[in-house]
């Protein structure tokens, strides 16, 4: 397969570079501001801080989970300034980091305390999350095919609420959000085709983006399109937002104790299917690693291997799916999929730089609109490859 370059964070005023340089100060701030960590804490976050954003790649402390693993990862990397590695491989180690600076990892009073809790628990327990669940009253009044669509685009759409892109992004909601690639119609064929499998999600964000993507599943179990659901989370707090099984949890609470009917009635059956094994839960220590999907471990590779569908949520799996480098957008989506072991869909919106799949003058028109359409999150993809 061709291979294109990677993506680093050194060039001033790129989006890599403001993630570093914006976006993990802000985020930063608000970490020490939603909890009262020590001084002990908010000094180590202070010097991670630094070191990210001036200074050069520390290897991990002893003690610290995957720390061989982390050392065989960075081979080549210590004491390289973070602006010149892998932007994926930077950004996954800040976030390792920065659990060990405020003592996620140590035996003490913060140990498995999630850092970015107090921001999860507020956007779950919000008057949004309220809003989106009585719409769901809404859903039985659909014919088949409409409810379809309404629950792919809430799991589609849902990915704009990831509370990492919005410690930065503009507040424009006025301008449309538009699809620019849409295979739907492939996706539906190969679920129709495949009806009573096995299907996989890797979750994203937890929220107001992994409450559609439970309500999508509990839609392929109770129409038969899937015959059991896999839902894969992260093993600890990573990238904010990112969904764990205690917010898997909290989610399905949510949804059992809403007032609406058909929010209460799904929940239950979430309940329900967890507890007898047609919706599973399950992590894995590599969906917290700073690897691409190419590198999948041989026995997640064979768990995906038995699905017959993957459905990939987000703009993070995205970058580990086709690569995070800076592929020519035209590069066909296929082209830099083939090495996942099962079929395998992109829901994603757009948060960074990388994109397959598209048109080219439909990338001509995107690069003359003036707009940061790669970044905005105002762009979204469902991309399909339906065989392996």
């Amino acid at each position: 397969m061709p291979s294109a370059p990677v993506i680093l964070s050194d060039v001033p005023g790129s989006f890599p570079w403001g993630v570093f340089h914006e976006r993990h100060p802000k985020l930063v701030r608000q970490v020490l501001d939603a909890l009262p960590y020590g001084p002990a804490e908010r000094e180590a976050v202070g010097r991670l801080l630094a070191e990210s954003t001036t200074g050069v790649l520390e290897p991990p402390e002893e003690g610290t989970p995957d720390h061989a693993r982390w050392l065989e990862w960075g081979q080549g990397l210590w004491g390289r300034p973070w602006g010149e590695v892998p932007f994926l491989w930077a950004e996954s180690y800040f976030y390792h980091r920065l659990l060990d600076a405020t003592g996620y990892f140590r035996p003490g009073a913060w140990q498995g305390i999630d850092p970015f809790a107090p921001f999860k628990n507020a956007e779950l327990a919000g008057v949004a999350v309220d809003d989106e669940l009585s719409a769901l009253d809404g859903l039985r009044a659909l014919p088949e095919a409409g409810r379809w669509e309404a629950l792919l685009s809430s799991a589609l759409w849902g990915n704009r609420a990831d509370l990492g892109f919005r410690i930065t992004a503009a507040t424009d909601e006025a301008r449309s959000p538009a699809l620019l690639a849409d295979d739907g119609a492939l996706l539906g064929s190969t679920l129709d085709r495949s009806r009573g499998g096995l299907l996989c999600l890797v979750a994203d964000n937890a929220g107001r983006e992994l409450l559609p993507d439970l309500v999508l599943l509990d839609h392929l179990l109770t129409s038969g399109l899937a015959g059991r659901v896999v839902l894969y989370v992260k093993p600890r707090p990573y990238y904010v937002s990112d969904a764990t099984t205690a917010d898997v949890l909290a989610t399905v609470e949510r949804l059992r104790t809403a007032p609406g009917p058909e929010a209460a009635l799904i929940g239950r059956r979430l309940w329900r299917a967890m507890n007898d094994g047609t919706l599973a839960v399950r992590t894995h220590p590599f969906f917290c690693a700073p690897l691409p999907f190419h590198d999948l471990p041989a026995d997640l590779r064979t768990e995906f291997a038995g699905a017959t569908l993957t459905i990939l949520k987000g703009d993070l799996n995205y970058r580990r799916l086709v690569g995070d480098r800076r592929w020519p957008p035209t590069t066909p989506f296929a082209e830099t999929t083939g090495h996942f072991p099962s079929p395998v869909t992109a829901l994603r919106t757009l948060k960074s730089d990388v994109i397959v799949g598209l048109g080219t003058a439909q990338v001509t028109a995107l690069d003359r609109s003036g707009e940061p359409w790669r970044t905005s999150g105002r762009h979204a993809v469902v991309q399909a490859r339906a065989t392996t």
